[in-house]
Parts: structure tokens; sequence; C-alpha cells
């Protein structure tokens, strides 16, 4: 691929570890002239931005990559496989799905060396190491995917401006955000905004909020258990995690318009009482995307800032991340989609995608000064942060529970029923797919 087509010339921007990148092709002489195929599910501009950096990975080994997006690719990606002719990598936005496909076979196993990389250079890397470990055909548990691009959904958004005002301060414990919601009520405001609705979706929202919450008052290893169902969902320690939720969205002076306004209120429309005048709620937990419905001209670090959800003042529970992410396996036995697993683990493949947007790395190697957005270098240093980092719950969960049962047992939940009553209607479901 001609230079002139890379985004940042070679050199030019020392934010960046060009070195890595000679490294790289120094070890891998003999890719001149090869190619492969990769399916993902970015499109639009994740697709421009990831092809972005495929570019260099073209321009130091004389190799081609070839990325192909698709809006369904949860579906085209087992098709291709179950007919003989998968792509050769395949970039997946979920492990389960990955997990699938290795217990099948589909996919190549990507070496202990690797897996003991992730340890070692990524934060929280056994988290990470252990996203991406699955059991093969033969059972084994091997490492089949390589963890790239992270999502942080442990956020607390707030406007600044209304904080200062009033006199409050960003919580540094758990107990601390705790505090302030009852003092921000004891002072007659209203500290938080939730809103579940989302269509067909509708519940969703609450799902992250439990998922957190669950990292905030129990292990790591419960948290495992409880997204295989090896703990069941009416164990009492997601029971006590569905009450805690309940403690911030089912109290009526905690949340604007009411409890019964949360199921009601679109999620992309929860945030606007962030901003209204005087402001109808101080506080709103959601992911990164959710600047997406800030009103027009939002300018996040001034007008709009966020805080990590914090953990317990114990410490017992360290710093856990509750987040998302996309993962690369290999499919085929070409050596170039291979030798890309290795371009992954250059700090220059993260850094050049870092120094444009939307994209956050838990990669210790990596050069913090090459994110090119202030916020999102924040939300990259919560993740370097982490001791804990964990997938989206219910997106491990199969699917009739988390994009099921769970969403519509917390839409159950918050308009009345006991966080019992829902686990164990939840836990029933789950009995019932086996």
């Amino acid at each position: 691929m001609a230079q002139a087509q890379l985004v940042i010339e070679p050199g030019s921007d020392d934010r960046i570890n060009w070195a890595s990148l000679e490294e790289f092709a120094a070890a891998h002489p003999d890719l001149e002239g090869q190619s492969f195929d990769m399916l993902g599910p970015w499109l639009g501009g994740d697709q421009e931005l990831f092809q972005s950096v495929i570019a260099y990975f073209n321009e130091v080994t004389g190799a081609r990559a070839n990325y192909s997006g698709s809006d369904s690719f949860e579906q085209q990606i087992v098709i291709d496989s179950e007919a003989g002719s998968p792509p050769d990598m395949a970039v997946f936005p979920q492990p389960g799905l990955a997990s699938d496909l290795a217990a099948r076979g589909f996919l190549r196993p990507l070496g202990q060396e690797t897996a003991d990389w992730l340890v070692e250079n990524y934060a929280a890397g056994e988290s990470w190491a252990a996203l991406g470990t699955y059991a093969g055909q033969d059972g084994t548990e091997e490492l089949f995917a390589f963890p790239y691009k992270a999502d942080v959904k442990s956020l607390v958004w707030y406007v600044p401006e209304n904080l200062e005002d009033a006199g409050y301060a960003v919580p540094e414990t758990y107990e601390d955000l705790k505090a302030l919601t009852e003092q921000i009520a004891a002072d007659g405001e209203t500290p938080w905004c939730i809103g579940l609705g989302s269509g067909g979706a509708t519940g969703w929202p609450a799902t992250d909020w439990v998922e957190d919450l669950m990292l905030r008052t129990a292990t790591p290893e419960d948290y495992d258990a409880w997204t295989t169902n090896g703990m069941p969902f009416n164990d009492p320690k997601v029971v006590a995690a569905i009450e805690e939720f309940g403690w911030f969205a089912k109290n009526p002076d905690f949340v604007a318009g009411g409890v019964g306004s949360v199921s009601a209120t679109d999620f992309r429309e929860s945030p606007a009482g962030l901003f209204a005048s005087p402001p109808a709620c101080y506080l709103h937990r959601q992911a990164s995307f959710i600047t997406t419905f800030f009103p027009e001209g939002t300018v996040v670090g001034e007008d709009a800032d966020f805080f990590y959800m914090p953990a317990p003042a114990s410490g017992d529970l360290g710093q856990p991340v509750l987040g998302g992410g996309t993962m690369f396996a290999v499919l085929s036995d070409n050596p170039a989609a291979m030798a890309f697993v290795e371009f992954l683990k250059t700090p220059a493949a993260h850094e050049i995608w870092m120094a444009q947007q939307g994209f956050v790395t838990p990669y210790t190697g990596a050069n913090v000064e090459a994110y090119d957005d202030p916020t999102v270098r924040r939300m990259g240093e919560i993740l370097l942060d982490a001791t804990v980092f964990r997938f989206d719950g219910s997106d491990l969960m199969p699917g009739a529970i988390g994009a099921g049962a769970f969403w519509t047992g917390m839409i159950d939940f918050v308009g009345g029923a006991s966080a019992q009553d829902v686990a164990d209607r939840i836990q029933a479901t789950w009995a019932s797919l086996n």
C-alpha cells in the first residue's frame, strides 16, 4: 500500500512508537506478497479507522490484510464457518460467540506465549487473557481470541458547574457515592436521572447497573460464576446486587420524575435532566457512548464530565471496571493472519488509532500521550488503573437471559416486584434452557 495513504507519516509524530513497527517487520520478513481476509462488525467510521491501522501492517510487511465489515456479522461468521469457507480472521464483538466457535473447532489457538503476553502487558491482564480463553473441540482450555479496542461502562456523568454551585465533591469511594446521593436528596434536590426505555430492548440499562454493582458487592469469581449460571441467578449475592440497584432506582427522592419514570424514560433522553436549568438531576450512570445523546454543542470535559463509578473503600474488591471490547480470532492456517496478532502487540497498532478518535486500550505499553482527545485519554486511564476488568455480563449470558429475562425482570423489579421474586423467575427461565 502506498505510503501516501497512511494517515500519519511514519516518524512524524513522536507520540507513536514507530520503532515497534520496524521491529515487527524485521521479525516477519516472509510476509511479502501474502494476503488474508478479515470479517468484523465495524462499519462506517470505525471501519475507516481500523483500515487506517491495517495500512501500516501492509506498508511495513508488503502483505495485504483485507477487512470487510458486516451489520450481520454474528450470523455471517457462523454460516461461513459451517460452510467451510470462513475468513482467515474475525473480529468478535462478544466473547460468547467466539467461545462457541472455538468449542466447535473453528478457531485456531493463539498459543501460551500470547496468553502470557496479555497477562504481562494489559492492565488487569489476567482478566483480559481469560476473556479470550475457551475450551477447544477437545475440551482443552486455550487462548483463542486476542482483545483489541475496549469500551468503558463504569462511568457516572455530571455537569461540573452544577456540582460546583451546590458545593458537592466528586465521590472517591462507593460509600461516598451513596452519601452524596443522600446529601443531594436531603438538600431537596434530585440526585439521579435513570431511564430504562429502549423500545424492544427496554430494561438493558438496568442490567449494566446490576453488573457494576455485582463487581462492587461480590468478588470477580462470583461475577464469573453468575454469568455462566455456575452461581444461580437467585443466589443471595445476586439478589443483593439487584436490591442495591433498587436503593438508587426505587427511592422516589433519588430519581428524577419519581420511580414511575425510570422504566418510562428512554435511555437516550435520560441524561437531559443534567442539562436542565435548574438541574433535574445531578448524576447519570452510563457508558461512554451516551455523549451522542447530549445536547448539541456539549463539550465533554467542560459542559459535562464523568468520574469512575467508585469501588468500596475497603479495597477488598480492587478497582473493577465493567466494559466491552472486540476480540480477534484466527480461523485458518494462513500465516499472515497469525502474524497480524503479533502486529496487534505493537504499541504503534494501538497508538495510531488512539491518535485519531474513539479508541481506548488497556495496553500498558501504549503511550497515553497518543490519545488525541483528553476525555478519551481519561477513559483509557480508568482501564489502566483497573485491577479487574469484566465484560458486560448480560452479553455473556444466553440470549434468552441476557437479552430477555434479565431485561424484563429489571422492569418488573422497578415496577414493584421484589428482587428475590425477579431473580427466582430469571433462574427458572435459565434452568428451562438446559
